[in-house]
């Protein structure tokens, strides 16, 4: 099975951030040229718009954003930075020239904001070419999906490929809109790959609705409820407009936010790093050559496991096992398949090191859900309902988490140890921040330290 984040084009952002930082380095060579010649005036402006463009959501533009909120989102930004640059000058010691000032900041201001809506009316016309499209159903049929409907059929420039909708009601209509009941839906969806689903929440039971948050959480859909009424709404939903009509979006996850994702994947670049070259650059070597003093076969063991909506990757580890033995099943204590070398490793976890490679690579992160191995995914679904079983995957697995720090790993034993596992990765899901991952690779430095039982 093949699953998708069902979020929008992963590219945009990113070309943004280059422009947005070229442009402010032309301006610099341009309108400072010899005045400012430390190393720092570049670098300090750049960390300055990325950590002002983090708290004013400077990026966090939408196809259904309005220019006039990208203006307010602009001048918030502008606003901040101006604070940011003329810090500077302080920090210094600098010799603060106001007309150069002054100059700087309205041209890059002019010019940044520029940039934004050229890139965002190009979007508009590429969608109404058909692409950076979102392929959309409605489920239910009702005055306020039809006002929906309206919506998608009449405003192409924002991108939406409308499909038709799925209602359990009889439609006595000559279109061929109808796609289905709601249980048709599931199956639909997953044949034409929906981007995303709008239901209405007044049409269907509290059962269907419930079925319907557990698949879209399985299949990684994007779901969105349609009120039937301005009323307010409760806790857990978001409100967007498309114009004047108001869709429920469910709580995104943090890390589905692009700078969050990009803070902690700065993190684990550095981190790793600093791993690769201050341990693994002499470990590797060393190891190699111990290892052949004790059994034949590689150095390392490369495993599949399934990662970022389970997609499959090459997981590195020290081996440890002795060639020829199975590695299907966990090892135990006192394992007979297990090197002298090999336990040594286990027990202080240095195995693990070769998968800073992994993250270094992007395909796992330093904290995040464990990563199983393929087998045992399939065993445990029938230990732990299948859809929080896959939920993990909605995030990059990582080398420790806050299962395992928490007493969740290695081997399961019982029916709890999954459980268990399972509900604390979902809880660092759901409640991820950068202090959380500092806590947990606390701990897991102090279980390195103390000593971990269940490692062996």
């Amino acid at each position: 099975m093949i699953f998708k984040r069902g979020r929008y084009s992963g590219l945009i952002r990113p070309i943004l951030y280059v422009a947005d930082i070229i442009i402010l380095l032309l301006f610099v060579v341009l309108l400072h040229p010899g005045r400012y010649d430390s190393i720092y005036f570049g670098p300090f402006l750049i960390t300055g718009w990325l950590i002002t463009s983090f708290f004013t959501g400077y990026y966090n533009i939408y196809r259904f954003t309005l220019p006039i909120k990208i203006i307010h989102i602009g001048v918030r930004q502008y606003a901040l930075y101006t604070l940011i640059y003329i810090s500077y000058f302080g920090f210094s010691q600098t010799i603060l020239e106001i007309p150069k000032v002054i100059c700087f900041l309205t041209v890059l201001f002019w010019s940044l904001l520029l940039v934004k809506f050229i890139m965002y009316w190009a979007l508009k016309k590429y969608r109404l070419k058909g692409g950076n499209g979102r392929k959309t159903v409605i489920l239910g049929n009702n005055q306020a999906t039809r006002a929906l409907e309206i919506f998608f059929l009449k405003k192409p420039i924002y991108g939406y490929n409308y499909l038709g909708y799925f209602t359990n009601k009889e439609v006595n209509t000559e279109t061929n809109e109808k796609l289905g009941s709601f249980e048709d839906s599931f199956k639909y969806i997953m044949e034409r790959d929906i981007d995303d689903i709008y239901c209405s929440i007044s049409e269907f039971t509290e059962v269907e609705i419930e079925k319907l948050i557990r698949y879209s959480n399985t299949h990684f859909k994007t779901l969105k409820f349609i009120p039937d009424s301005n009323q307010i709404l409760s806790s857990g939903f978001e409100v967007d407009y498309y114009d004047y009509f108001p869709v429920l979006t469910m709580s995104e996850l943090a890390l589905n936010k692009s700078s969050y994702r990009f803070i902690k994947r700065a993190f684990d670049i550095v981190f790793s790093v600093l791993v690769i070259i201050g341990l693994l650059s002499w470990l590797i070597p060393l190891l190699y050559v111990l290892t052949k003093l004790e059994s034949k076969g590689s150095l390392f063991y490369i495993e599949e496991r399934n990662g970022l909506d389970y997609k499959k990757f090459q997981c590195y580890k020290f081996r440890t096992l002795r060639i020829g033995k199975s590695d299907d099943n966990h090892v135990s204590i006192d394992d007979s398949r297990v090197t002298k070398l090999g336990s040594f490793l286990r027990k202080t976890s240095i195995d693990e090191l070769p998968q800073f490679i992994n993250v270094l690579r992007g395909d796992m992160s330093v904290v995040g859900p464990r990563p199983h191995m393929l087998a045992y995914n399939k065993a445990y679904s029938n230990q732990v309902d299948n859809i929080q079983l896959m939920a993990r995957h909605r995030i990059v697995p990582g080398i420790t988490g806050l299962a395992q720090v928490r007493g969740f790993r290695g081997a399961i034993e019982k029916d709890a140890d999954i459980i268990g596992r399972v509900k604390l990765d979902l809880f660092y899901i759901k409640n991820w921040s950068v202090l959380l991952d500092m806590k947990i690779i606390l701990m897991t430095l102090v279980k390195l330290i103390l000593g971990d039982e269940k490692a062996y």
